[in-house]
Order: structure tokens, then sequence, then C-alpha cells
């Protein structure tokens, strides 16, 4: 493959949204980043009630249980709001980029046998293969990881630009094991 291959992807928002926003992916509090986080907390918040509307039962010794629980209470409810922080950043960085396509006249994928280009509307990124650690594929979506991260969704380009593109992440990126 000494000549450059280009293939040119539909910018289509909808396409990208589906792949990103699969699985809850998009989801504050059920994401599979804060799903359990979001259970716990709840969880410990019930647990908490509990113990506070039975309080008058325990004696003087056993009030500790209380502040104990109270404590682990607030303990979920920080893990949580970091990491629901953390989901809401990476949805605000999806959503400027979709913005950024639904915009977008040009998507296409330039690569030869020393180097991978992604130019959007003129925007260049260019890599060499060696930049790349990692790629992977599957029936919705190819994605590459390195210097730059992407992901190219199946339904972007035609069946046969998809094969191809396949085929040649496969060859070209070196997964050091």
């Amino acid at each position: 493959m000494n000549e450059e291959k280009v293939i040119t992807l539909k910018p289509d928002r909808k396409i990208f949204e589906d792949i990103y926003f699969s699985g809850n992916q998009g989801s504050l509090l059920f994401s599979p980043t804060t799903k359990g986080k979001t259970i716990a907390t709840i969880a410990a918040a019930v647990i908490v009630f509990v113990v506070f509307l039975f309080k008058d039962l325990l004696n003087k010794e056993s009030v500790g249980i209380l502040y104990f629980l109270s404590f682990i209470f607030l303990l979920c409810a920080v893990f949580l709001s970091v990491s629901v922080n953390k989901v809401s950043r990476w949805k605000k960085q999806v959503n400027h980029y979709l913005s950024t396509l639904e915009r977008c006249k040009l998507y296409e994928i330039r690569f030869d046998n020393n180097f991978f280009t992604v130019n959007i509307d003129g925007e260049k990124e260019t890599s060499e293969w060696k930049d790349f650690e990692y790629t992977e594929s599957n029936n919705e979506f190819i994605s590459l990881e390195g210097k730059y991260s992407y992901m190219f969704p199946r339904k972007a380009m035609s069946e046969k630009e998809y094969s191809f593109l396949k085929n040649t992440l496969k060859d070209k990126v070196k997964i050091d094991q």
C-alpha cells in the first residue's frame, strides 16, 4: 500500500451519537461509571434514614452507629459527585465534538504506509503508525487509540471501506504484549 488511501465519512451526528451514548453512557447517575456509586449512595441513604427513624430505640452507647452511618453516606455521596462530574465533563466534550460534526462539510481519513491523517474541514491531525497503541473493532465501530483517539462508525462509510480500514489497522497498529 504505497499509494494514499482516502475514506470519506458521512458526518451524521445521529450515527456517532448512537455509539457514544449507547448503554446509558450519557446518563449522569446510571452510566457504567456512576451506576454502582449511585446504588451505594441510595442504599446508604436508606440505611441512615431507617436508623434515624429508630434512633429512640438506641441506647446512649449505640448512638455512635448513627454518626458512623452518616459518615459512610457522606463518603458515598462525595464519590458519586466526583464520578458524576467526570461523566458530565466527558459528555460535554462529546457534545462539542458532535456539534463540530454537525457543521462539518468534509470528514475524511487518509493513510499510507507511514502516516494516518484525519481531516475535518481542513483541520488535520496526522500521526505516524507507531503513535497508535491500540485498535479495536466490533460490529458497530472501530476505535483507534494513541497520540490521538478516534472512533469510526461502520454506518459512516461503505462496507468495503469499513472492512479495508479494519484490516489495515490490524496490520499497522502493533500492540505490545
